[in-house]
């Protein structure tokens, strides 16, 4: 058995309007992870997930969860997934117990109401068990949507840009509950284009743009890969041009000729700082503050993207 949960081989979508979706992509998924898929809005995130999840067919390529065949063995395959989406797609006269009951009961589970009571509770949700959905704030639907998800247990769970404009509370229970899933040993999918979510709780990032899979790293990795730093140099004096003793170093100098900008590799053992600071000293440049900055995985994200274009 893999210990991958979900696997992707040569994945290729098209529409008959001739949108290529997806691209050939090869996407493999452990067992227990936060991935996070990061792209702009019409990358091919959604489709991937719909067909991962047995809601679109897949054009050619296989794929699988749990080992079992997204068409072949949907059945199997489809009990094992919890599916937030994007839209609001709940029945408007059912009241919110209901609604959890009928959606356990459709992945053929037995009934467990202590189960899906601790679900309900952990998203603020108990108290409203009686309430028509018609009844609930736009968030509390939101809240819902989640719990339907979660009712037949999954062991993937797939969001879709969950916390697209949805309140700070929303989005606080949200990754508690994400935490105590991860907990469980339940693998979750979250597409997203804010990066500072991506940043904050995932294992691995996965870039998606145009239909295709641009790269899946640790999220460490990547950060230190493509993590350069930048020392900024404070002038005591401004400075009309960087130096020609400087020029080797690329500095960038700011407008007001204040602050050199030296850009440089953090992963490397050669990054030539040292060297650096020592032609500035020899050109009689004057400091006044030294600083070191990270590249934020936005800048990094970016620039990956003008890359691929």
């Amino acid at each position: 058995m893999s210990h991958y949960i979900v696997e992707v081989e040569n994945l290729n979508k098209a529409y008959k309007s001739g949108h290529q979706a997806l691209k050939d992509v090869n996407l493999q998924i452990k067992q227990g992870e936060i991935l996070a898929l990061l792209g702009p809005n019409g990358a091919g995130k959604t489709t991937l997930i719909s067909i991962i999840c047995g809601l679109v067919n897949p054009g050619s390529g296989s794929v699988r969860v749990a080992g079992f065949d997204v068409i072949k063995d949907y059945r199997q395959s489809r009990q094992r997934i919890g599916l937030v989406p994007q839209e609001l797609v709940v029945s408007m006269f059912e009241t919110v117990w209901n609604s959890v009951v009928f959606s356990r009961g459709m992945f053929g589970k037995a009934r467990n109401d202590a189960y899906l009571q601790s679900v309900l509770q952990s998203l603020s949700l108990w108290e409203k068990r009686d309430s028509k959905v018609m009844e609930l704030s736009g968030g509390m639907k939101r809240r819902l949507l989640i719990a339907k998800a979660l009712a037949h247990e999954p062991e993937v769970l797939f969001l879709d840009e969950p916390t697209a404009g949805v309140d700070v509370e929303l989005r606080r229970d949200m990754w508690r509950l994400v935490e105590q899933l991860r907990q469980q040993g339940v693998t979750i999918i979250l597409t997203t284009h804010y990066i500072e979510e991506a940043e904050e709780i995932a294992d691995r990032i996965g870039i998606i743009s145009r239909g295709e899979v641009l790269l899946v790293e640790e999220k460490q990795q990547l950060m230190t890969r493509l993590g350069q730093k930048q020392l900024m140099l404070q002038l005591q004096q401004p400075l009309p041009q960087v130096p020609d003793s400087l020029a080797a170093y690329q500095l960038d100098l700011s407008e007001d000729g204040l602050m050199l900008t030296y850009t440089y590799d953090g992963g490397s053992d050669h990054n030539h700082v040292t060297e650096m600071l020592g032609a500035i000293e020899r050109a009689r440049l004057e400091l006044k503050d030294v600083h070191t900055k990270q590249r934020t995985l936005e800048q990094i994200f970016v620039s990956l993207l003008e890359e691929a274009l």
